[in-house]
């Protein structure tokens, strides 16, 4: 189990993978105490059959390696170069959280990309599936997961947390190979496509604190409660990012609900809260949420309740046909119905909306036109056993 720990040693592997038409990926990291992911590890395998032919006396390059980003003097730009060349797809399972932090720490990209559990959706191995899943149904192999919980900043790595972490690309390999011809076989490389091209859009990654308040859950959709919220998330975003902490290290989602609701104006309303952390309610994070409740409280730009559109009623029975709809659909082309659309995606083409992803490219093949005829009473559903078909509207 091979661990590189020197840049020269990195720049052999990579000029190595270079020649392979793939390469696996996978990340180790930590993100308990940081707002940023902290890169631990980085996990990388080529085909066997990759490895060149050098000079007799030259050592091999091995097929699957560890990556150690946090030795001394090590730099990632090998691996960067290698995500720069377009010959060599590279492959993750569930990629996004490992693609922010190579767009945070690099503002790169690995391309082509290839994402297993997308690929596994689009080829009807169910919502989000697991790689454990697609290793035991696909690889015929367990994955031993005693080294689940490891603190991979921690040095040394046992034997087995690195057996457990390269396991996590060497078996990618077959599960690769299998749902990449799967795909070819089905004539659904495009879809794949249409879904990976979100993940290499830097928007994806971006967090913004004036949108920061639209991720918040809450029941109340007063527009001026929502204002403070809004100013709270933002004030929240920024504070964390500058500082790189978390978000629930300034203040938790249901302080700053009861924040909201509460509207503190000064330091001894603070002190009242039941759900403020104590260092919470005085200094620079006390200040900052002061001057964001006046700020809600006297913005005049108060925000639309989240979900609702003046004028578009909703239609709870249409969202339920059209529920029924998807799922036979999706059923039909083998697809995970999440992939499809969701039931947010359902309810607003109920109440109208047409600028959705479930009305465009591939989905509204398979689901979209079907979608539109039902609304408009072109179509009705016909049950006749345990399925569902689609049949015109009398």
């Amino acid at each position: 189990m091979p661990t590189i720990t020197r840049t020269e040693e990195l720049a052999l592997f990579c000029e190595a993978a270079k020649s392979a038409p793939y390469v696996t990926v996978d990340t180790e990291f930590l993100r308990e105490r940081t707002y940023w992911s902290k890169l631990c590890l980085i996990q990388l395998a080529i085909p066997a059959a990759a490895d060149p032919e050098g000079d007799d006396e030259a050592p091999p390059v091995a097929d699957a390696v560890l990556v150690d980003p946090l030795a001394e003097g090590l730099s990632l730009e090998p691996l960067y170069d290698l995500f720069r060349n377009e010959n060599v797809v590279k492959v993750f399972h569930a990629a996004r959280q490992d693609l922010e932090i190579f767009f945070h720490d690099a503002q790169i990209f690995p391309t082509p990309l290839f994402d297993t559990q997308v690929a596994a959706m689009v080829c009807g191995f169910g919502e989000q599936v697991g790689y454990e899943t697609l290793v035991r149904k696909i690889a015929r192999a367990n994955l031993d997961k005693s080294s689940r919980f490891t603190d991979w900043s921690r040095r040394p790595l046992s034997d087995a947390q690195k057996a457990y972490a390269l396991a996590d690309v060497t078996h990618l390999r077959v599960i690769y190979e299998f749902l990449a011809a799967e795909l070819t076989k089905t004539g659904r490389d495009a879809w794949l496509a249409e879904e990976l091209a979100v993940l290499t859009d830097p928007e994806t990654y971006i967090t913004r604190p004036d949108e920061a308040w639209l991720k918040v859950r809450t029941r109340t959709n007063s527009p001026r409660f929502l204002a403070i919220l809004r100013e709270l998330a933002r004030f929240r975003e920024a504070y964390a990012q500058e500082r790189d902490i978390p978000r629930s290290r300034v203040f938790k989602d249901d302080a700053m609900v009861e924040l909201a609701s509460t509207k503190p104006l000064t330091e001894a309303d603070l002190g009242r809260s039941r759900l403020l952390l104590r260092e919470a309610r005085k200094g620079e994070i006390a200040n900052g949420i002061l001057a964001a409740v006046k700020a809600g409280i006297e913005a005049k730009d108060l925000p639309q309740p989240k979900g609702e559109e003046p004028g578009r009623p909703g239609n709870p029975a249409l969202s339920d046909l059209l529920r029924v709809l998807l799922k036979a659909k999706a059923d039909a082309a083998g697809v995970a119905p999440k992939l499809i659309a969701s039931a947010a995606d359902l309810d607003a083409i109920a109440t109208g909306e047409r600028n959705l992803p479930a009305l465009q490219g591939w989905r509204a093949e398979v689901f979209g036109r079907d979608a539109l005829r039902l609304t408009a009473g072109e179509i009705a559903l016909s049950a006749q056993g345990g399925s569902v078909r689609v049949v015109p509207a009398r």
